[in-house]
């Protein structure tokens, strides 16, 4: 056991090393998030895109975190739809991935709120990572492509966002 002198001068030793290391790496992580407007603005493109293919989905936006941030849901879709976009946009959200590259992944279908069906893509552009945009309603390959058109829909503005 150290005595207290011996402490003091461990610690006069090591904290030049210490102050050395905090300085060169960063102590704070900087992640950016979506604002409701373009969250919103995404969904509303996704289902609008499905209307035009001749299907009735719900679509919804999570953070990155999971958290649904916008949904949106055709009056004439299925009920089943609402909690179907929503955890499709959790996983692909939380895995970065789109949904349809995790299918292959059995040992993910025990994790909590997971949902490994296609229609959800993940919301990255410009090197930046926001969360994932998921649509439920219509043959799996259409949702995925509705979803696409809701990502589509505000790329731009997050390409070009300080």
């Amino acid at each position: 056991m150290m005595n207290n002198r011996t402490a003091f001068l461990v610690a006069a030793l090591l904290a030049p090393a210490i102050s050395a290391h905090a300085a060169a790496t960063s102590l704070t992580v900087q992640s950016r998030s979506l604002d409701s407007e373009l969250a919103s603005r995404a969904v509303v493109a996704a289902v609008a895109d499905c209307v035009n293919r001749g299907y009735k989905v719900s679509a919804a936006v999570t953070g990155r975190d999971g958290n649904l941030l916008a949904f949106l849901r055709n009056p004439l879709s299925g009920p089943h739809t609402v909690l179907v976009s929503q955890r499709k946009a959790f996983t692909s959200a939380t895995l970065q991935a789109a949904t349809a590259q995790m299918q292959s992944r059995p040992d993910l279908s025990f994790a909590p709120g997971i949902l490994l069906i296609q229609g959800g893509v993940p919301i990255s552009v410009g090197g930046h990572f926001y969360g994932g945009i998921a649509v439920a309603g219509a043959d799996p390959k259409d949702d995925e492509k509705c979803a696409e058109a809701g990502l589509a829909a505000i790329s731009e503005a997050l390409e070009f966002s300080e």
